[in-house]
């Protein structure tokens, strides 16, 4: 590929190699397979349930072992932008004129459900108050009033909610204040990730949004550490410009911008196993932005959390026990044969078909490679709908089956046995992690040598009216975990409460009262 000395100085500004780039380009050459299924994860296969008994069980372990000093984080992807979410508002406003027509009348020309239900809860809406006071006086009906209402949202001259981060949007409404996710997540991290008196919370965001997140917590952590009895240590991170892949054309040369330069693009989420890299804790609970709740079902989310960390530090335990015995002096064939059971049981490694013709030098190396691994214990949610990514036990065409939460992306579902396996999918996977990132000595690892760089994405896009490829990293709990140890634990599905359209704010868990 031949560069100029312009594209090499923007690698240098972006802090990418000439060789990670090469790399990049053989990659959309060659392209990336889809993944091997060899079947789903199911409940008692793979996805552990508890009872009551039990999950309160590993509820007092977490609260005991955190109580001795545990370090806790609770890592919050944030930097999305809620220009999606609001998709129905843009395409109503630039379909739809009140002089012209009744809402009705748009309503049965152009079968717009979203903005129907839009309209029917509009007083439900956490920022109701705050727009209907802004546009008050100004229409002359109700119809005018529903298009003035969502053009005072969107317009860039006004409240210009499309460019917001979503974490700071107005999602609740408690009468005499709204809440964003941002504050609902404070109030959550107090619930599970507190150490002592403290909770602290990292969130990655974009670098237009940093103020705007500073002043958030200016204004509301006061009111919160005082419900809450919490003091907060709130940091951020930006997803790093050294992350950003190379787009190409169709012919798989860098695609150039109309002034010549190369084009790159944000490499997706998988970007942030390098913030995650970052952080230092003895447990780091996950979970997207938009994922929150009120009051009334906080607890039960909490309990699930608790749940899921009492499963890490029981495993976590005793893998931690076999590792330092093993790294202490050869182990029998007995004690070889336990850990080998411990893995498999309790981590659902699968060894190779190979594993059992070695000599017990080379399978206590095995062994000893598979324990000291991060963890990661993942929550599971029943498919209440339409099948899609999830939990799946995948073939690495080299015989070697692990757990994976993989993306339908990644599977090729025009092959009717892979689609099968797809379509018989349970769960799925709501972002729910809770991750231990050290080892038996207590030494972070380094996750970056743990991920598969072959669980990327090529996706086509345009850009200036032309075609392009682009490339999006393995996802930040798909292919960037790919060789964790993985735990899949079923949870309530009330703990899964996305916002993926403004209209989700509608529903009972968005509901304060």
């Amino acid at each position: 590929m031949n560069l100029t000395a312009d594209d090499l100085k923007l690698l240098s500004e972006k802090g990418i190699s000439e060789e990670k780039v090469n790399q990049q380009i053989e990659t959309f050459k060659e392209g990336i397979p889809f993944v091997q299924l060899e079947k789903a994860v199911t409940a008692g296969e793979g996805i552990s349930k508890f009872t009551e008994e039990e999950e309160k069980s590993l509820i007092s372990k977490f609260q005991k072992e955190s109580a001795k000093g545990l370090s806790l984080l609770k890592f919050v992807p944030a930097s999305g932008a809620a220009s999606r979410m609001f998709k129905a508002l843009f395409n109503f406003l630039d379909n739809y004129n009140p002089s012209e027509e009744s809402l009705d009348s748009y309503f049965e020309r152009t079968g717009d459900k979203a903005l129907k239900a839009f309209s029917e809860g509009i007083t439900d809406f956490a920022f109701y108050n705050l727009v209907k006071k802004r546009i008050e006086g100004n229409a002359q009906s109700k119809d005018e009033e529903v298009y003035l209402f969502v053009k005072e949202m969107m317009s860039e001259e006004a409240l210009n909610y499309g460019f917001y981060p979503k974490g700071l949007l107005p999602f609740h409404n408690y009468g005499d204040h709204t809440a964003t996710p941002f504050e609902e997540h404070l109030k959550e991290a107090s619930e599970y990730a507190k150490s002592g008196e403290t909770a602290e919370l990292h969130f990655t965001i974009s670098p237009q949004h940093g103020d705007m997140f500073n002043k958030e917590f200016e204004t509301v952590k006061e009111r919160v550490s005082s419900a809450t009895g919490t003091s907060y240590k709130v940091s951020y991170s930006y997803q790093k410009p050294s992350t950003d892949t190379i787009a190409v054309d169709m012919d798989n040369n860098p695609f150039r911008n109309a002034d010549g330069s190369v084009l790159f693009r944000p490499g997706g989420h998988g970007a942030l196993i390098e913030n995650l890299n970052e952080q230092d804790a003895d447990i780091i609970f996950i979970k997207n932005i938009d994922n929150v709740t009120v009051p009334r079902f906080a607890s039960e989310m909490a309990d699930s959390k608790k749940v899921l960390a009492g499963v890490l530090l029981q495993v976590q335990e005793k893998a931690f026990a076999y590792a330092k015995s093993s790294a202490e002096g050869q182990k029998s064939a007995e004690e070889l044969l336990e850990i080998k059971s411990f893995l498999e049981n309790e981590l659902n490694v699968r060894l190779g078909a190979d594993f059992d013709n070695l000599g017990s030098e080379e399978q206590q190396s095995v062994l000893s490679e598979k324990l000291n691994r991060p963890i990661r214990v993942c929550g599971m949610v029943k498919n209440e709908g339409e099948p899609g990514g999830g939990p799946f036990y995948i073939n690495d065409r080299k015989g070697n089956i692990s757990l994976q939460i993989i993306e339908s992306a990644q599977i090729d579902t025009s092959d009717a046995e892979q689609n099968s396996i797809l379509q018989n999918a349970t769960h799925f996977n709501p972002v729910d992690l809770v991750c231990g990132v050290k080892d038996y000595q207590g030494k972070k690892y380094d996750l970056m040598k743990f991920v598969d760089p072959k669980q990327g994405f090529i996706t086509g896009k345009t850009k200036d009216g032309k075609e392009l490829k682009a490339l999006e990293l393995p996802g930040l709990w798909n292919g960037a975990m790919a060789f964790w140890n993985t735990i899949f634990v079923e949870v309530p599905s009330t703990t899964f409460n996305p916002v993926k359209t403004v209209n989700d704010l509608l529903r009972p868990a968005h509901q304060v009262k």
